[in-house]
């Protein structure tokens, strides 16, 4: 058995087989004893805990669609003279670029890179998903900088008590950061599913399958309690939020 964590091999210990066995060898209290593959699969459940934690990181980070179409909406966001993008038409940027750096990973970066080294150049699911975790922080600056620079130009304009007002800075600056997510996501997202296919057993195939929805799923209540919290305290004291 594996050395991690290496009390819990005590739950599958026989201690009096009179006791915890029946005839057909089978325990007579499950919660008691259990067996060794039930064991081991929380043993491999347990170890990629602290990884998917990271990942959920990158859930709180992708989950905030509300904060940019309020900043969309306060910008122009015209094409041409008479066309006007609707600012919740945004986050489709993130898709595009998710699609587009899949195809580019398998289609360009790896043949390209593996020629320039002259071996075959595979990127393991970690260095995946640190790279993905990297471009979400990335992103989360980008976000923290546009909207310095859109907050600076509203109150400028005589906007800072309006929040509907609109603003003479275009909704292209909120490509950049659009961009970092779609590229995080893919990044980060398809190395976790590799990762824990690779570290659990057969048997735990559709836990493996699920665990990066269930991360999508914690980070998107993080990110709604991050927002309502934020929300709830500026609005003390009848202040604005």
């Amino acid at each position: 058995m594996e050395t991690f964590p290496r009390f819990l091999n005590k739950a599958c210990i026989v201690r009096d087989p009179q006791l915890d066995l029946n005839l057909d060898g089978e325990a007579t209290d499950p919660w008691r004893l259990c067996t060794v593959d039930q064991v081991e699969e929380l043993k491999a459940l347990l170890k990629v805990v602290p990884i998917w934690l990271t990942g959920v990181v990158v859930a709180i980070n992708i989950s905030q669609p509300s904060f940019p179409v309020l900043q969309a909406n306060t910008m122009d966001r015209h094409i041409g003279s008479s066309f006007e993008v609707p600012a919740a038409s945004f986050g489709i940027f993130g898709f595009i670029s998710t699609v587009l750096w899949i195809v580019l990973y398998d289609c360009l970066i790896l043949p390209v890179a593996s020629k320039l080294s002259g071996k075959p150049v595979h990127f393991s699911p970690k260095e995946r998903m640190g790279f993905g975790l990297f471009l979400s922080l990335l992103s989360v600056l980008a976000v923290a900088v546009v909207e310095g620079v859109r907050r600076n130009i509203a109150i400028k304009e005589g906007h800072s008590d309006d929040p509907n007002g609109v603003i003479p800075m275009s909704a292209v600056w909120l490509l950049p950061q659009n961009c970092l997510l779609g590229f995080a996501e893919a990044m980060n997202a398809i190395g976790q599913n590799e990762f824990y296919i690779s570290e659990f057993p057969r048997s735990m195939s559709s836990i493996a399958s699920t665990l990066l929805a269930l991360g999508m799923g914690l980070g998107s209540l993080l990110a709604s309690f991050i927002m309502s919290t934020i929300d709830n305290l500026t609005k003390r004291g009848g202040a604005e939020s």
